[in-house]
């Protein structure tokens, strides 16, 4: 008898995690049943995206199971009759359940990201049926370290620019142990951003942090630059994050790989920064500000706030980083499956943005 797929899933019903279902859906014809681990006070938001979900791919009522949950408790907090019927069916695992804000508090971050990996690991060490454990880590566990960077390489860096750099490092390392036991691929994405086509995104952190910027201050007659000219800032489409790491998690070379699904061809801070304020204000930045200065004014609550912009965030305008992605570029070979260029979702990205902008639901809130 031929095992029916089983597709588990941590991060559901956030958006990376939903638009990945429904690649992972489209790819086996919607076949296997999915699983979802949710918190329980995101069960509600969780059955209306299920639904929306079971509608669009015509699915069985049961196709897609909600169970509720904790990676931050030993065992997933999953009751144990529960758990014998779930180890019987699961055959891929897909992690992507973290906290990515660049400025949580160390203690957290480390209870859901690094203390939940262990947790989500040991699940899997006593699942039977594991075809492919499949990791969302970040191409920035790199921390402070410059230069070229590979996918083979997982090297503690100095210094981390902050905690969720430092404890996504220590979860992954947790990962890595465990590729001697099951069969893992590590996705490490750049800083992800909307829709290369559609311009959606689900919160306005990352790049939208320079909108932020450019948007509130659009009433001043000059705008300067921030950051080194000749740092890159490595952006990268919701939609090629989530095609790639559909397609790598079932190629079977894949197995035991880590994967940087980062732009190939990424463009400097300035050329960014001024693409983005030429679309969005139709005005060219003149001057510069260094960013000490600009570091201090962010240290000002009130200013952070007024701007929408994290302080941290700017410690990316000066890293000297860049990603090798040699290892993902060969494996995608043949399979349609390439970075966008930037440039070319630059329009989509800010005509979601002008339409979202003051909606508080996609800001972060700046503390």
């Amino acid at each position: 008898m031929i095992l029916e797929k089983g597709y588990f899933f941590t991060g559901f019903p956030g958006f990376i995690c939903n638009q990945l279902i429904r690649q992972v859906l489209k790819r086996n014809e919607g076949k296997g049943k999915v699983f979802v681990l949710v918190l329980p006070d995101m069960r509600q938001k969780a059955l209306s995206e299920a639904k929306e979900i079971v509608a669009e791919f015509k699915l069985e009522d049961d196709q897609i199971q909600i169970i509720e949950g904790d990676i931050t408790v030993p065992g997933l907090g999953i009751p144990d009759e529960e758990q014998n019927h779930l180890a019987k069916q699961i055959t891929h695992i897909f992690h992507l359940a973290a906290i990515y804000d660049l400025a949580v508090p160390r203690d957290i971050a480390y209870k859901v990201n690094v203390v939940g990996t262990k947790n989500i690991n040991e699940w899997v060490k006593k699942l039977p049926n594991v075809k492919r454990y499949t990791y969302f880590s970040t191409a920035y566990v790199a921390g402070k370290r410059e230069g070229k960077l590979y996918e083979t390489e997982l090297i503690l860096p100095k210094a981390f620019k902050n905690h969720y750099e430092e404890t996504k490092f220590k979860a992954e390392v947790l990962v890595e142990e465990l590729k001697r036991e099951v069969p893992i691929t590590i996705i490490r994405p750049g800083i992800v951003k909307g829709h290369s086509k559609t311009g959606e995104t689900i919160k306005f952190d990352g790049p939208y942090f320079i909108m932020n910027f450019l948007d509130r201050l659009k009433f001043l007659p000059i705008i300067p630059t921030m950051g080194k000219g000749d740092a890159v800032v490595n952006l990268v489409p919701i939609d090629y994050i989530i095609e790639a790491t559909t397609y790598l998690a079932f190629l079977e070379q894949g197995a035991g790989k880590t994967y940087h699904l980062t732009d190939p061809k990424p463009y400097p801070v300035s050329e960014l920064y001024r693409m983005l304020m030429a679309e969005l204000i139709k005005k060219q930045p003149k001057g510069s500000l260094p960013l000490s200065a600009a570091k201090l004014v962010l240290s000002l609550k009130p200013v952070r706030k007024y701007l929408g912009v994290e302080k941290e965030a700017l410690d990316y305008f000066t890293w000297m980083g860049r990603f090798d992605c040699t290892q993902a570029q060969e494996d995608l070979k043949g399979s349609g499956i390439q970075c966008p260029d930037f440039r070319d979702g630059i329009s989509p990205m800010i005509s979601f943005y002008i339409k979202n902008k003051d909606n508080p639901a996609y800001q972060i809130k700046i503390i």
